[in-house]
């Protein structure tokens, strides 16, 4: 499978890590460039400097042949943004997005 990750923090590494070494096609994408050393060693993925919301990084990131996109970063609003680019615009089958407010869910 193809997946797209936007956020490299310690769960963003970790699902990449996990779904790198399970044999799946892994592209991760973080504004910060540093943070992208949480990636386990041997990540065979690859990890690109971009921001979610943006649609040419995200065709830069391969969202369009993408079965699955994850946006798990802290900030609840670029993730309801970038899973919405995601679903409708680029028609990504399977969507999960991270949030911390509940009240946001809906």
């Amino acid at each position: 499978m193809k997946i797209v990750i936007m956020g490299c923090g310690r769960v963003g590494a970790r699902v990449a890590g996990m779904m790198d070494a399970g044999g799946h096609q892994v592209t991760i994408m973080d504004t910060n460039p540093n943070s992208f050393r949480r990636l386990p060693p041997g990540f065979g993925g690859k990890a690109m400097v971009g921001n979610g919301m943006d649609q040419e990084t995200l065709r830069e990131a391969g969202i369009e042949q993408a079965d699955i996109f994850l946006a798990i970063t802290q900030g609840d609003n670029r993730n309801v943004m970038a899973s919405q680019i995601s679903k409708t615009i680029f028609g990504v089958p399977r969507v999960i997005t991270r949030l911390y407010d509940p009240l946001r869910q809906e």
